[in-house]
């Protein structure tokens, strides 16, 4: 798995990055090396592209399109929430709903976690291939 990203993307999502208060920033960094990690350990998902959409850090798997994109962000409106944003015109909260309801949902577009809150990493990383597998998934069946 590597990451695609071009300078001029690098410097913008670093920038944003920047601009989170530091301890949301700390755990946003945190999500955002999860999703690195799990990709490369999943099969099928292959380079990773981060970019920016609407103004957060997004992730996305252009080369191989076996995925739906993920976001991370926070909300000046919620300043001690950060948040892991998935396509709300796909089934995937449904789904998280039904495999880890002890998760915080919003709507069905995201899981909100608390600034103070212990990151549920085994939960996350199944949410996360489950999302860059989304269309694989679609494939055969099972999403």
């Amino acid at each position: 798995m590597t990451l695609e990203m071009s300078p001029a993307a690098e410097a913008a999502v670093a920038k944003v990055f920047r601009s989170y208060p530091p301890a949301i920033r700390s755990k946003l960094i945190t999500l955002r090396k999860l999703i690195f990690a799990t990709a490369e350990a999943a099969d099928g998902v292959g380079s990773i592209t981060e970019t920016l959409k609407w103004g957060e850090p997004a992730y996305l798997t252009l080369a191989s399109k076996s995925g739906s994109t993920i976001r991370i962000g926070w909300k000046k409106s919620a300043p001690h929430q950060y948040a892991m944003y998935f396509n709300c015109r796909t089934t995937l909260i449904d789904t998280f709903r039904t495999l880890f309801p002890e998760l915080n949902f919003e709507g069905n577009r995201a899981i909100v976690f608390g600034e103070l809150e212990k990151l549920p990493t085994d939960s996350l990383s199944v949410c996360i291939v489950a999302a860059l597998t989304y269309h694989l998934q679609k494939k055969v069946g099972r999403a």
